[in-house]
């Protein structure tokens, strides 16, 4: 098997799924992290603020992973899946613990 070159190809794919679904799927890893975090949970507290600074660099690594996909579809796909699967977790979360 051939290893496939990366290129500038499918860029819009790849960069709006690294966009929008990489924006959803940082606020899941955040909304995770707040929710089941090691630290008291409040407005001010050190969670809060640790979990607001994690925003902007979790997003900015989703965004630049998100072109190392082969398509654009195959972006959406798995930025979509891993979505889903962290959404779920956070709402089972809420509706099971409380």
């Amino acid at each position: 098997m051939r290893p496939q070159q990366l290129s500038s190809s499918n860029w819009f794919g790849k960069a709006s799924a690294g966009v929008i679904a990489g924006y959803l799927l940082t606020i899941a890893i955040c909304g995770i992290f707040s929710r089941f975090g090691p630290l008291e949970v409040g407005s001010f507290s050190a969670q809060a603020q640790i979990t607001m600074w994690l925003m902007a660099p979790v997003w900015a690594l989703i965004l630049s992973f998100c072109f190392l996909f082969q398509n654009g579809w195959r972006a959406w796909a798995w930025l979509g899946g891993a979505n889903m699967v962290l959404w779920g977790i956070l709402l089972i979360g809420r509706f099971v613990i409380g």
